[in-house]
């Protein structure tokens, strides 16, 4: 009797030790009935057992593609507002929340801000404006103005949290005086205010440096061809490549900017207005890349401009949700056309529209404002709700963290389990998976000839980890 106990204690200890040792997956769930909100599941084991008859996503981490930049929102004038309303010490906990990437913290690795005002904001502004003819070709009379009420304090203490959050900034117009219908909605650049507009970019990321700000990269122009938003300005290719060749490369490498130029920033619909500026010899010097938005046109569209520019760089920098949102169809199409379909197709980031809202979809202009944008959460004083859009940029940035490597994942038959494989800096494999079909799928994730059996249920978001 005592010899059986004995060998019942060593054979515990080994199937303790052999559990401990095995090679385990970690993973989170999101169902569209909201009964589990990126919630943590029990790990999974590899094991050298086959599942021939279930459908296999295989992994070859030798087969590497785009290294990742991270996954965010827009951090819109409105955003920051909701923010500043809070009372500090339950901003400073949400903010941890968001942007802390330890504990239950998501991790959010990227944010969009405007270059003056967006159509996010209470009213219009840019930070050189002037009574109706007058003009400042010096830029005497420029000031962050209104941004230093609330969204430079929001972005100090975000940085404060995360000192390397990677921000992007584009103009949804120019100062109106440089503007050919002197407002801030429509109109293009004059012609003779090219230069003195290169000149406000570098006085912004300037100002922003002094701020403790670092900007590490702008888009030229917020949507050139929609100059029906309030702001917004109407740029052609042309104009952009002229602008960007003549007057803002050279403005940024006289003064040693390293700040990334990335040029469209509008729909997948038009490839061609990006490929016309990168065709250019002179201008594509100063390009790091194109970014892209998905109100018209397909996410595939954006490999085509990395076939004919493979040495540049793409960015998904924008998609909004309308409220009230429909839960298990906005995070259906978010995962397959952004997490997955936009990396899929070479972007390094995924940055969504936007961070918050509050219950009136309240601050917005007038005349174009957008009065349907759900943010990543609602803001109602203290009281945050969590919305698609958060669990959506939850299931990437919490795990995919900046310097991960996009490899290769197959997919199964008519995409039925979608879905985007990646390496991190630690060496950590991360699977993102959502089940498309209409019934619960049992499958299989294989690596190195390790394979586990696991299913997701109809609409599922899986996000799968392990070293």
């Amino acid at each position: 009797m005592k010899f059986s106990n004995k060998i019942s204690s060593c054979t515990i200890l080994f199937l303790w030790m052999a559990f401990a040792n095995a090679q385990t997956i970690e993973y989170r769930l999101t169902k569209p009935d909201r009964s589990a909100l990126f919630a943590k599941q029990q790990p999974l084991i590899f094991s050298s057992t086959s599942h021939n008859n279930l459908p296999t996503i295989t992994l070859d981490a030798s087969k590497k593609y785009q290294s990742i930049d991270g996954f965010g929102f827009a951090l819109t004038g409105g955003s920051a507002y909701h923010l500043m309303q809070m009372t500090p010490q339950t901003r400073t906990k949400l903010l941890h929340e968001l942007f802390a990437c330890n504990d239950s913290n998501i991790g959010i690795s990227y944010l969009r801000i405007s270059i003056g005002a967006s159509d996010l904001n209470d009213h219009t502004y840019s930070y050189d404006d002037l009574p109706n003819g007058l003009t400042d070709w010096s830029l005497d009379k420029f000031d962050l103005g209104t941004d230093k009420k609330e969204l430079i304090p929001v972005l100090k203490e975000i940085l404060s949290i995360n000192p390397h959050i990677k921000i992007l900034a584009s103009p949804w117009s120019a100062p109106t005086w440089m503007k050919t219908n002197n407002d801030f909605r429509g109109g293009s650049l004059k012609s003779d205010c090219f230069n003195v507009y290169a000149q406000y970019f570098v006085r912004y990321i300037q100002a922003m440096k002094k701020q403790g700000i670092r900007i590490d990269a702008i888009t030229v122009q917020n949507e050139p061809l929609h100059p029906g938003n309030n702001p917004s300005m109407y740029m052609t290719a042309a104009d952009q490549c002229m602008f960007i060749k003549k007057h803002l490369g050279p403005a940024f490498q006289e003064v040693k900017i390293a700040t990334k130029i990335i040029i469209y920033d509008h729909n997948a619909n038009r490839p061609d207005y990006p490929i016309s500026i990168l065709n250019d010899k002179t201008a594509r010097q100063y390009i790091d890349g194109s970014a892209f938005h998905l109100y018209e046109g397909s996410i595939d569209t954006l490999s085509e401009v990395h076939r004919l520019h493979p040495d540049k760089n793409l960015y998904f920098t924008e998609l909004w949700m309308g409220a009230p949102g429909n839960f298990g169809q906005d995070m259906s199409f978010h995962i397959n056309q952004l997490i997955i379909g936009a990396v899929r197709n070479w972007c390094r980031n995924v940055i969504e529209w936007n961070l918050t809202s509050n219950p009136q979809l309240e601050p917005h202009t007038d005349q174009g404002g957008c009065d349907r944008c759900l943010g990543g959460i609602t803001i109602d004083g203290d009281k945050v709700t969590r919305n698609a859009g958060y669990y959506i940029i939850a299931h990437a940035s919490k795990f995919v963290r900046p310097g991960s490597t996009r490899i290769k994942s197959t997919l199964p038959a008519n995409k039925s389990l979608n879905n985007i494989a990646f390496i991190t800096p630690k060496g950590e494999r991360v699977l993102i998976v959502i089940n498309n079909n209409d019934k619960q799928i049992d499958f299989c994730i294989k690596e190195n000839g390790k394979t586990v059996h696991t299913f997701l249920p109809s609409g599922t978001v899986g996000t799968y980890v392990w070293k």
